[in-house]
């Protein structure tokens, strides 16, 4: 590595896209958005530029988020999105390329996975490498990873549930699941339209899980007002609604959840499974914060559960340990220049 090989740690998620930078550390948090005029097909804003425009544009204008449940769905998009993310990191700096990676869910095939290396290489990186997200989001909430230990890690986003037990480096067992942060606020929003007979947008489903959303019934529920529009009337109306009526929303969304958590218990090898009840599952990701999660997840398979430090951060402080130490996690990384 040069003096002047620049690295970049991309955390690439359905709803949010992290950059860091080692040295430096998280530059940029913005949203998974390009926003891209529907009559010449010409990308007009990406990241929290695009994020403001959704729900608010005219017709013309479509938000477009080109990671659909964690993984590519449009090549040309991601590619513009990278390269932007990339160029802003980097600032002044731009004239040097650099040497970037990228987080992939789990269950990534190999040729999504040529599809980010490809993505990023074009969008100006030197080298790319990419890292399955639960080893990340395990060095990022400082796991040891290359004790022969196991650990489970548990990472919750926007579009995927990953859950992964790790030992000696790599992953023993895991499992994907795509249903997360975006999947709970669906099904807060259909819930109000059921019960309420209101319409609410995406931006006030995520807002009410926020403020008042639970795993588990609580006995003091917190309540919150919600404005949205009539579907009888089509007029602005407001409704109260409380935390378990939350829990009761997205009861299927847990659910599916806690049963991606099952699975990968049950195909742990019987060593590492009494190396689990020692340490615990670690929860990881924006979803992860959810009022009582990990006390539902004790509940449900009888195993201790903590929130890491910065959930919202692990996969990308991830990144930027296993950029300073490529040598010590070459195991986990698939890289190319």
């Amino acid at each position: 590595m040069g003096l002047f090989s620049k690295k970049i740690g991309i955390d690439l998620g359905t709803a949010n896209t992290l950059v860091f930078v080692p040295g430096k550390g998280i530059v940029l948090n913005e949203p998974s958005v390009v926003a891209i005029s529907e009559l010449d097909n010409k990308i007009l804003a990406i990241g929290a530029e695009a994020k403001e425009m959704v729900g608010r544009t005219p017709e013309s204008i479509i938000a477009y988020r080109p990671m659909k449940d964690g993984v590519i769905a449009d090549y040309r998009v991601t590619e513009a999105m990278l390269r932007y993310f990339i160029t802003k990191a980097l600032g002044r700096w731009s004239f040097v390329k650099p040497d970037v990676m990228v987080s992939v869910p789990a269950g990534i095939t190999s040729t999504e996975r040529r599809a980010v290396i490809e993505a990023a290489l074009r969008a100006g990186a030197r080298s790319a490498y990419v890292v399955k997200e639960p080893i990340l989001a395990a060095i990022g909430a400082g796991i040891p990873i290359h004790e022969s230990c196991g650990h489970m890690i548990v990472d919750i986003g926007g579009g995927t549930t990953d859950v992964a037990v790790i030992s000696l480096g790599g992953i023993v067992a895991a499992n994907s699941v795509k249903c997360a942060g975006n999947k709970i606020d669906q099904a807060i929003a259909d819930y109000i339209k059921k019960q309420f007979n209101l319409a609410i947008g995406d931006k006030t489903a995520e807002l009410v899980k926020m403020h008042i959303g639970a795993a588990i019934p609580l006995e003091e529920e917190l309540t919150m007002t919600i404005k949205g529009r009539d579907f009888v009337q089509g007029l602005p109306r407001t409704a109260q609604i409380s935390t378990n009526e939350i829990v009761k929303a997205i009861d299927k969304e847990l659910k599916q959840m806690i049963k991606a958590i099952k699975d990968v218990l049950q195909e742990t090898p019987p060593e590492l499974a009494s190396d689990i009840i020692d340490n615990g599952i670690i929860m990881t990701g924006g979803t992860s914060q959810l009022r009582n999660f990990t006390d539902l997840v004790y509940r449900r398979t009888g195993v201790k559960a903590r929130i890491a430090d910065d959930p919202l951060y692990c996969v990308v402080k991830g990144t930027g340990i296993a950029l300073d130490h490529l040598d010590v996690y070459k195991k986990a990384v698939i890289s190319k220049r």
